[in-house]
């Protein structure tokens, strides 16, 4: 075969895969059904990057916070959830009101937890906190699913990949990305 021929072939392949899925590649859903963490970066906010000067944490009002756009996302990951029969036996967020929002209006509940807060402006914190998030998840019984919602800096600094706002990463106990995906409904 000659090499444009091939070059042909394989751009149809990518793009039969890009359109329709690739058939051996398994979804997000049915892998979390056997069991991990989703990591969820919290939906989209208003724009800006990181949070203003002075802000203060319980104080929604001086943080950077969802835009309606990220709510309307972050209600559209909870039907996901729902419509793929998923129901994690824990929620944990971050403690910045974006995240919170996000696991709230996406899970009716959630649970505080400081090693999911964001390392931005904070460098120094991100190695104790990730050891936390590794503990937690070489403990977590096996076919278990929680969800943790956080921010861009934990998601790769634990995984080594960017997520978008809104994306899921599916980790298992050693922290290994599996499958990543964007939640929503009809998906």
């Amino acid at each position: 075969m000659d090499r444009r021929a091939w070059l042909i072939g394989s751009g149809l392949c990518v793009l039969g895969r890009a359109a329709f899925g690739a058939p051996s590649a398994p979804s997000l859903a049915m892998m979390a059904r056997e069991g991990g963490v989703v990591l969820i970066r919290h939906t989209s906010t208003e724009p800006g990057v990181g949070d203003p000067p002075g802000f203060i944490l319980g104080q929604c009002s001086s943080q950077r916070n969802l835009s309606e756009a990220g709510r309307a996302e972050a209600i559209g990951i909870g039907a996901w959830f729902s419509q793929h029969g998923l129901q994690p036996r824990a929620v944990l967020s971050s403690q910045w009101c974006r995240c919170q929002d996000t696991a709230r209006l996406a899970f009716g509940r959630y649970e505080d937890w400081p090693a999911l807060n964001s390392t931005f402006s904070t460098q120094d914190q991100q190695a104790p906190q990730l050891q936390m998030l590794r503990r937690r998840l070489r403990q977590l019984p096996s076919g278990a699913l929680e969800v943790w919602v956080t921010h861009q800096v934990i998601m790769t600094g634990l995984t080594g990949a960017y997520p978008a706002m809104g994306e899921g990463f599916l980790v298992d106990a050693g922290g290994t990305l599996r499958a990543r995906g964007l939640m929503r409904s009809g998906s």
